[in-house]
């Protein structure tokens, strides 16, 4: 498990799950319906991307994506 501080992290994590798997950003882009622009730009962190298409990406590589969160009463 790794915490995440910044979308740089997020893009790293991005990035080596999709090499690992032997995915261009091409390929990757076409199967989660993104742009390639898109993937590029997750993987180098931009801040503005958005949520739902990155959690659709990081969904289709099979990575898991968790939040931990205590509702105060």
């Amino acid at each position: 498990m790794q915490i995440i501080r910044d979308t740089k992290h997020i893009g790293k994590i991005i990035r080596k799950s999709r090499k690992a798997q032997g995915l261009t950003q091409q390929q990757l882009a076409a199967v989660c319906g993104v742009g390639i622009r898109f993937i590029r730009e997750l993987e180098k962190g931009k801040e503005t991307c958005q949520i739902g298409k990155a959690i659709k990406v990081i969904s289709m590589l099979g990575i898991t994506l968790s939040i931990d969160f205590e509702e105060e009463e």
